[in-house]
């Protein structure tokens, strides 16, 4: 779910130390000083579409430690690749959208499962990792191919 700074900009990544679009316009190669509906179309240009696992739980604060189990809901991912077809891929920003995923979405998507890949999480909480080595990890999108067929 995105964080406090998210919410309240109405925008994903919002927070200022959050490395998602530093490592986006990196890969990308646009201006990571562009207003946030350029970085938007970035990601579309590229084929790159963003979607929490979750519409809505509760959380006080902003870590995924703190959110509420009790109170999941899942968006409606078999809808969503039934619409989109096209998408082969699916990358996790972080361990915890990959288990809520696992938890909550997969069991009902049958057979229609894209190729799911946990990488680092871009959130400041996780400073387990440098930026270096989250740019290097974030890289399999474009090695993938995903930034022109398939989606994040």
């Amino acid at each position: 779910m995105p964080g406090c700074a998210s919410l309240t900009a109405s925008q994903y990544y919002a927070h200022a130390q959050n490395a998602f679009w530093r490592i986006m316009a990196e890969l990308l190669q646009f201006n990571l000083a562009s207003p946030y509906e350029e970085k938007v179309q970035a990601l579309k240009s590229a084929k790159i579409a963003l979607w929490d696992v979750l519409q809505s739980c509760k959380r006080e604060g902003s870590l995924d430690a703190m959110i509420e189990g009790d109170t999941l809901i899942a968006n409606d991912f078999l809808t969503f690749f039934q619409t989109h077809r096209h998408i082969t891929h699916v990358f996790f920003n972080g361990a915890k959208a990959e288990h809520l995923f696992k938890q909550l979405v997969l069991k009902s998507l049958n057979n229609s499962m894209p190729n799911l890949f946990r990488l680092p999480s871009t959130s400041p909480a996780h400073a387990a990792m440098t930026f270096e080595q989250k740019l290097a990890a974030w890289r399999i999108i474009l090695e993938s191919g995903s930034s022109t067929n398939k989606r994040p």
